[in-house]
């Protein structure tokens, strides 16, 4: 079979198609005929070998969503039946850039009715986490106002929607252009800033009457961090969910003080990590993954697929991630190579 795989951590140029084995089912898993495999932030951090919660020894073949058809079963599997359509998680949150995968059956689910493959290969990963970040992590009232920049990003673009499904009363988009503004706001985002600009926080301030945001979805890193706290309301929760800066947040400890001098600040700082609430959190994290799929069923949520790329274009699909050239999901087709 054919697939990607990285032999050394490092640019978008160290994923190598290649032609690989095709898996055999251990007892418990399921292998699956890809047809749509995702592209998350995850995989760049795991290629690059940035910081990561878990360790991926090389060589690998990156990707963690996939759809496709049920190819075969492992012992002890009843099923989805062969040739059922099915998505999930890969294996150890790897090996799905590549046309068949094996994986743990409790990891698949039989794509619902009216759900493409390339719009089910989009769902677990970026829309649990979006989900999480929110209603777990944040909190979220109904009627606080909520800041998501990477608004036109996959995570982003969930946020957005799932934010005003929650309650919200004002979702502020911020990304990274004023091109990207219309895409939020088709999603249903009430206002949008560009925080490439210096006054992005002070525009978030007039849009909140100079109050601030209760809640912030941060996932840029670097200086971007400690400028998004200035926008931060009385009692409000920023939730740190990644680093597309690839710069260490930037954050004076010393400030942090301002929080026992002022009492009517009592604002919080949380981190977030999906694979820690599938291993450490599994009911609520299978929740919110159900939850999430049965909103997109409903058409409660759209799933904005922009970019499907051959499995053999990979790294530009790494490239315009990292340039942050790209709206919605990026979906890697195995089959559009032959």
């Amino acid at each position: 079979m054919k697939a990607i795989q990285i032999h050394q951590f490092g640019s978008p140029d160290v994923l190598q198609y290649e032609t690989l084995a095709m898996p055999q089912p251990a007892p418990g898993e399921i292998v699956i005929r890809v047809e749509s495999a995702s592209v998350n932030y995850s995989d760049i951090l795991r290629r690059s070998n940035a910081v990561y919660p878990f360790p991926t020894p090389l060589p690998f073949v990156p990707g963690s969503e996939v759809a496709g058809t049920v190819a075969a079963l492992g012992d002890g599997v009843q099923g989805p039946a062969v040739g059922t359509p099915v998505f999930g998680l890969a294996g150890n949150g790897h090996n799905g850039y590549a046309q068949y995968v094996a994986t743990p059956a409790v990891q698949v689910i039989p794509i619902l009715p009216g759900v493409t493959m390339d719009e089910a290969a989009a769902l677990p990963v970026a829309g649990t986490t979006a989900l999480l970040l929110l209603r777990e992590s944040a909190g979220i009232q109904p009627g606080e106002t909520v800041l998501i920049p990477g608004a036109a990003g996959g995570v982003g673009s969930y946020a957005v929607q799932l934010a005003k499904l929650l309650g919200a009363g004002k979702v502020i988009a911020a990304t990274g252009s004023r091109g990207k503004f219309e895409s939020a706001s088709a999603l249903g985002a009430d206002a949008a800033v560009d925080y490439s600009t210096p006054a992005w926080v002070d525009e978030v301030r007039a849009l909140t009457a100079g109050r601030g945001v209760d809640v912030m979805l941060e996932m840029n890193g670097g200086a971007l961090f400690a400028q998004s706290l200035r926008a931060l309301a009385p009692f409000g929760r920023v939730v740190v969910y990644g680093m597309a800066s690839r710069q260490p947040l930037d954050f004076d400890p010393a400030s942090i003080l301002q929080f026992f001098y002022d009492p009517s600040l009592n604002q919080s700082i949380h981190v977030f990590n999906l694979g820690l609430w599938f291993g450490m959190r599994p009911e609520a994290a299978g929740k919110a993954m159900g939850d999430f799929i049965g909103y997109v069923a409903s058409g409660a949520v759209k799933v904005p697929v922009t970019t499907v790329l051959p499995l053999s274009c990979a790294a530009d699909a790494h490239r315009m991630i990292e340039a942050r050239a790209t709206t919605g999901k990026i979906i890697l087709k195995p089959w559009l190579d032959i």
